[in-house]
């Protein structure tokens, strides 16, 4: 295969690669209608379980702690609040690709009871563990 042909694969790879992670992250920051009157986006979490536990870690950079609901409703944890738009209203957006405004993620349980044991914020990131009772 002559070079310029292989460097012209390369590039088609490589944007097929981009192509698929911006399709990918779509897929996690999408907007979703939980009832008529509401449009929110549900950020990715990440659930591992131990034997006494589960740990939810969930991305929410730029969200408040006091913009934050956590409960345990039935078979469900509920996380939901607001990420804040940081721009003032007379700023000219160029582009806007971060999800802003009310989300909301529920989080499906096992059978079983559980309550809320700690959370906090690491990098970005709300970590919760649900004890196991």
């Amino acid at each position: 295969m002559p070079i310029r042909d292989l460097e012209n694969w390369m590039w088609a790879e490589a944007c097929e690669i981009l192509d698929r992670a911006d399709r990918l992250h779509r897929q996690f920051f999408r907007p979703t209608v939980m009832n008529a009157r509401r449009l929110i986006w549900e950020p990715p979490v990440d659930v591992y379980e131990t034997s006494y536990e589960f740990n939810i870690i969930i991305a929410l950079p730029g969200v408040a702690p006091e913009h934050l609901s956590i409960m345990l409703e039935d078979d469900h944890l509920i996380i939901d609040g607001q990420r804040h738009l940081p721009v003032d209203n007379r700023a000219h957006i160029r582009r806007l690709e971060i999800p802003y405004g009310r989300f909301e993620r529920r989080i499906e349980l096992p059978e079983g009871r559980f309550e809320i044991g700690t959370r906090e914020f690491v990098d970005g990131c709300l970590l919760i563990s649900l004890r196991k009772i």
